[in-house]
């Protein structure tokens, strides 16, 4: 390990990417009139990771609906895409609402799965009639008070959890209790029900993970509950699954298993660091000994998108498959994928500002950014950013660490170490690959009173161009 090169994570990249990032005329111009960093997003991208998830869903002839996960992106433009494709966007808070209705989005294309609904957004999506899930009691009785106030009615699907695999029950903080649904909405929302304003419409459930075995089993329980509810009845129009759907990132399963192996193995004293002061990511080191692994997104998966869908829908109950379960119910599937419906979507381009040594020896590269902009829940992003040196000869290899603009000492872009075939200089780039999915808006904070990264919209037409979101309408 002490004399072998750092283990390369190489990123899947779609053609639109390698063609930007081969030619410095364009994004040297972008960041000269928008500044460090720029977040650029290719439509065309969304629109064919929605095609994947219809086709699937068509192979099994299973009715469907796929809601993008808003709170994925910020880019406006994702809610001008989503109506012109023919999906829906799936809402956590009353501005992303609100950007649904100004952008023309049906009602039936939107839903509501906000964490917290509070009185304003429950009134608002009451004036607007738009469909709505609910997770608690309290949301129920502040709901119907705002539709006796106003003498209305609204369609609402209801959360649920606690499903049982391999015995036990799954843990969520959210949802009513499966073994208590039926008999809350039987009671509450008939006719002389306290919640007699609820038109009761379908059932949601969004598990944490990504096992499949898990959503098979939740799906087949609640296709349980939709039978018990129809005696009851209240025909389930739907079943939404939620997200949390697998994507894949990365080109080599050989090169996500050695990184995993020499990650373990840096902690060896004669062993060189691979991450920042040897961090684990996550893994506990405990006198020599590892417990746990790594807390990062599986960033390399066979079974990722449709195929993730597909397999969940071919799963067994009773000698029938899941799909046919709900073919033979009528039941529209939902979806509502955020970082798999962004796969190959977005690229994140900043650059350099210094080079310097720490107190330690390390090289340390600066980018004009910082550490939000490239941030998720993810212990570190592992993927080979693309560099983009303004003037390449392969001279000078090196090894360095992307540090970023906040003043704090843990002001790192990537933990990992990664190799350059050059040193870098002062006005170089660097293209962070994939990142539209949870990791430019996410947790992008404004401390240092710093500018938010611009958000571009590209299109080719001969060159490429670029189009600021806020500007963009189809």
């Amino acid at each position: 390990m002490s004399t072998s090169t750092l283990p390369k994570l190489t990123p899947i990249t779609q053609p639109w990417i390698k063609d930007i990032t081969k030619d410095l005329s364009q994004p040297n111009s972008w960041i000269k009139q928008y500044g460090s960093p720029i977040n650029l997003l290719n439509l065309d991208s969304f629109k064919q990771n929605f095609k994947r998830f219809d086709q699937v869903f068509n192979q099994f002839g299973v009715k469907s609906n796929v809601f993008f996960a808003r709170k994925a992106n910020k880019f406006k433009s994702l809610v001008w895409a989503a109506k012109e494709y023919g999906f829906g966007v799936d809402t956590a808070s009353l501005n992303e609402i609100k950007e649904c209705v100004e952008v023309g989005l049906d009602p039936e294309r939107i839903t509501v799965t906000a964490a917290v609904k509070n009185r304003a957004l429950l009134n608002y999506v009451v004036e607007h009639q738009i469909p709505i899930v609910l997770d608690n009691l309290d949301e129920c009785d502040l709901l119907n008070q705002i539709l006796e106030e106003n003498d209305k009615s609204l369609k609402v699907g209801f959360r649920i959890s606690g499903f049982s695999h391999n015995g036990e029950k799954l843990y969520s903080r959210f949802g009513f209790d499966i073994d208590q649904i039926v008999a809350f909405i039987s009671e509450n929302l008939s006719d002389s029900g306290k919640y007699n304003r609820f038109k009761y419409h379908g059932l949601h459930f969004h598990l944490n993970g990504y096992s499949t075995d898990q959503r098979a089993d939740a799906l087949s329980q609640t296709i349980d509950v939709a039978d018990r509810l129809k005696k009851s009845g209240f025909k389930s129009s739907f079943i939404d699954m939620g997200g949390g759907i697998l994507m894949n990132y990365l080109a080599s399963s050989k090169e996500w298993e050695t990184f995993h192996q020499a990650l373990k193995q840096s902690i060896k004293t004669e062993n060189r660091e691979i991450t920042f002061q040897k961090d684990l990511l996550g893994i506990t080191n405990v006198d020599g000994t590892l417990i746990g692994e790594p807390k990062v997104y599986p960033y390399f998966n066979n079974l990722y998108q449709e195929k993730f869908i597909g397999k969940i829908l071919e799963s067994n109950k009773g000698g029938f498959t899941l799909a046919n379960h709900l073919i033979d119910r009528d039941i529209e599937l939902r979806l509502e994928p955020g970082r798999s419906l962004l796969d190959q979507c977005g690229i994140t381009i900043a650059k350099v500002a210094f080079r310097k040594k720490d107190s330690q020896g390390r090289l340390l590269v600066g980018l004009e950014m910082n550490r939000t902009q490239m941030f998720s829940s993810s212990a570190d992003f592992l993927l080979d950013p693309i560099f983009l040196p303004q003037n390449p000869n392969e001279q000078a290899p090196c090894e360095v660490y992307f540090v970023g603009a906040y003043c704090l000492e843990q002001e790192l872009l990537l933990k990992r170490k990664i190799s350059l075939n050059q040193h870098p200089q002062v006005g170089d780039l660097v293209c962070f690959v994939n990142t539209a999915g949870y990791m430019m808006h996410f947790y992008e904070s404004e401390a240092h009173l710093f500018d938010l990264a611009r958000n571009l919209v590209v299109e080719k037409n001969g060159s490429w161009n670029v189009t600021p979101d806020e500007d963009f309408e189809m």
